[in-house]
């Protein structure tokens, strides 16, 4: 039922540039698709996150909650497996549960959600997370979040970027997915929101994703449609939505009151172990059948989504991807949040099973 009504939000509700001016109204809890053309918000960590009143706190700075410890030693790569400390991070988890939600205010919508309003920040052939180190190494991307990503970005790299194209300064992750092409030219996103929520059965067991947390979704060598004929999920955003098939048949031709949309899905359940693995999907896994997570990996994270918005209408003729077919959709997302700012999002909202908005207000 979430995932429908996030597509719904996606589809209905309009999206609205953040500027860095503390006090600065955050989009709604309904933060969708849009036609805004504002320039890129550009957030520093040391400024209040978007959407907070003036003068008040920002969700990261909650007063006398318990702060999760930082990590007693780097984590160990063995053999593209990224091993975390146990302890440290059992201690996180500890201080994550001992952390008293904020009490719902107003009338929110009963879905575990929140979600952060990005642009285009910009284009490279880099990829940190299957090629890190490697310039140059991967088809072209399109990046949004964190604006020094590049083949040379770890957690700490990220961490001290203070320059997002998102409109919460407190993410400093980076997210990126292949440029589309019209014709052989790059088309960017008019806008990309990610959604952070619950799909499983129980979202107060939610808890945050470790510090530099990395995965992937999607398959860059997939060329060819599944046999059931699911693989192809652009669609149709707006009024008059889907009005036909472009001559391959792999893309839809949209309504002139229309847009040409993406989504995207990342795994929700974690084996608590690994910040990432060889092939970066191995230490993730999705809620079962049941709405739980499965036993080879307990540990409930946020779903990650992302809702990408493309300015492309009735012409959708000769698009591809930086990585082949439509069918090569994928996404990356490298997690570099403030602890706190994101532990905060996750109790109050998540757990809560309500939504809220980018700031994280309710």
């Amino acid at each position: 039922m979430a995932a429908v009504l996030l597509l719904s939000v996606a589809l209905t509700a309009g999206c609205k540039d953040q500027v860095t001016t503390p006090g600065a109204a955050g989009p709604s809890a309904s933060t969708g698709l849009g036609s805004g053309d504002a320039a890129d918000p550009v957030q520093t960590s040391a400024s209040p996150s978007a959407g907070a009143p003036a003068g008040s706190p920002t969700p990261s700075a909650s007063a006398g909650s318990p702060k999760p410890p930082a990590a007693a030693r780097p984590p160990v790569n063995k053999g593209g497996w990224i091993v975390i400390d146990q302890a440290a991070q059992a201690a996180r988890t500890k201080a994550f549960f001992a952390r008293k939600p904020k009490p719902v205010t107003g009338n929110p919508v009963k879905v575990p959600e929140f979600n952060v309003g990005c642009k285009v920040s910009h284009h490279n052939n880099d990829d940190p997370i299957v090629a890190p180190g490697l310039v140059g190494a991967s088809h072209n991307h399109t990046f949004f979040g964190n604006r020094s990503t590049d083949a040379g970005s770890t957690y700490e790299s990220l961490m001290a970027s203070t320059r997002t194209s998102c409109n919460v300064g407190d993410d400093h992750s980076a997210y990126w997915i292949p440029t589309l092409l019209q014709n052989g030219k790059p088309v960017d996103p008019k806008e990309v929101t990610v959604y952070y929520g619950s799909r499983l059965k129980d979202p107060s067991k939610t808890q945050p994703f470790p510090p530099g947390l990395r995965m992937i979704t999607g398959d860059a060598k997939k060329q060819t449609d599944t046999p059931d004929k699911q693989g192809n999920h652009f669609w149709c955003a707006g009024i008059g939505g889907e009005t036909g098939r472009t001559a391959d048949g792999l893309f839809p031709i949209c309504a002139k009151t229309a847009n040409l949309v993406r989504q995207v899905t990342f795994f929700d359940c974690w084996d608590g172990k690994h910040l990432d693995s060889p092939d970066h999907k191995s230490h993730m896994a999705m809620g079962d059948h049941t709405g739980a997570c499965p036993k080879s990996h307990p540990v409930p994270v946020p779903s990650v989504s992302f809702v990408i918005g493309y300015p492309l209408n009735t012409n959708t003729n000769g698009i591809t991807l930086a990585s082949g077919t439509s069918f090569s959709m994928h996404a990356d997302f490298f997690n570099a949040w403030e602890d706190d700012a994101l532990a905060a999002r996750v109790r109050n909202c998540l757990n809560q099973g309500v939504k809220c908005d980018s700031a994280g207000n309710f």
